[in-house]
């Protein structure tokens, strides 16, 4: 299914005003990097190197909300070939791409056009996307599957890093059947890019989100309240945590504020999948994870189809209002 984004002020294609507070770290300043998550030891590892593994991603979950995933078994090869595959879909003429925009939020497939151009569709449970150019649809399929079963994988190492057993959220939020949504975004050369944003600061409604990119780099964090650029490894995977994960560990594990930057040079595309139980699973904090005396429920249990509407609908636009403000009790 797929989703058209309204309500949004008229734009040029080339980005949107930068209204957002920037402050970035001093040159006086030690510069922490984002951390990096060897998959490989989750798979082959020693049980000690596992166990540090798992360690390191509650970390990174709980300080960062962000980690970088290495050898994670998702062929370079298939990872270019999607990216490439999804740049002839931008080369589409216009007529050909209008019979992808969406007629409301839940369409299986959108393309569209605001500060960036964008195509957007479900590809899990079931799967859509555009058969155009030829083999796109066939490349999408493979690299979707070959994306849930890492984060398939992290989902388990996240239980543990909590306390849980490993497949608890898998099970919990029903996860088999859960939405994979997966979003291209292709940011054109911009004139002024001083004055533009590719993307505004917003979090991701998934548990996480995985993120590639075509080399160009324009991902930034903000990170103890400063924005950090972030440089993938080749071939690696950016792991973002979502706003219901946060939810469901009641706020342990912090949902990741970022944005996108443009250049003057070069196009810059980014792929991203979340992952999401079901739209009509209630999203809570999980009983294991509170307390009533010292650690009370911080949010209210809430349809996650009605975030995801609230969201897609821009009326979740930080700072002035965030999902956060609409279920923390």
């Amino acid at each position: 299914m797929l989703s058209v984004e309204s309500s949004l002020p008229s734009v040029s294609s080339h980005g949107v005003p930068d209204t957002s507070p920037t402050v970035f770290m001093s040159h006086d300043e030690k510069e922490e990097t984002v951390p990096i998550i060897d998959f490989s030891l989750l798979i082959s590892g020693s049980p000690d190197q596992r166990s540090k593994v798992v360690q390191d991603i509650g970390h990174a979950c709980r300080e960062w909300g962000c980690f970088l995933v290495i050898n994670h078994g998702v062929s370079g090869k298939l990872m270019e070939d999607m990216i490439k595959a999804t740049q002839g879909f931008f080369h589409l003429t216009e007529e050909e791409k209008r019979e992808y925009v969406g007629e409301d939020l839940f369409s299986p497939i959108t393309n569209g056009k605001s500060w960036r151009d964008y195509l957007r569709a479900f590809v899990h449970p079931d799967f859509h996307f555009p058969n155009k150019p030829p083999g796109l649809r066939d490349i999408a399929q493979e690299y979707s599957k070959g994306a849930r079963e890492v984060a398939t994988e992290l989902f388990k190492r996240i239980s543990e890093s909590l306390g849980l057993e490993e497949n608890y959220i898998h099970k919990q939020m029903d996860l088999d059947e859960g939405i994979q949504i997966m979003s291209v975004n292709h940011y054109p050369p911009c004139p002024q890019p001083a004055s533009a944003m590719g993307l505004p600061p917003h979090s991701d409604h998934s548990f996480v989100s995985l993120l590639i990119q075509n080399g160009i780099d324009g991902l930034e964090i903000l990170h103890k309240e400063k924005w950090v650029p972030v440089y993938p490894p080749i071939n690696s995977f950016v792991v973002n945590v979502g706003d219901h994960l946060e939810v469901l560990t009641n706020g342990k594990y912090k949902s990741l504020l970022h944005r996108s930057i443009v250049n003057n040079n070069s196009t810059r595309m980014s792929i991203v999948i979340g992952h999401g139980p079901k739209l009509d699973t209630i999203v809570g904090p999980a009983p294991e994870l509170v307390d009533a005396q010292n650690n009370p429920p911080a949010y209210r249990p809430t349809k996650y189809r009605e975030y995801y509407e609230l969201q897609q609908k821009n009326k979740l636009l930080w700072p002035q209002r965030t999902f956060f403000d609409h279920v923390r009790l």
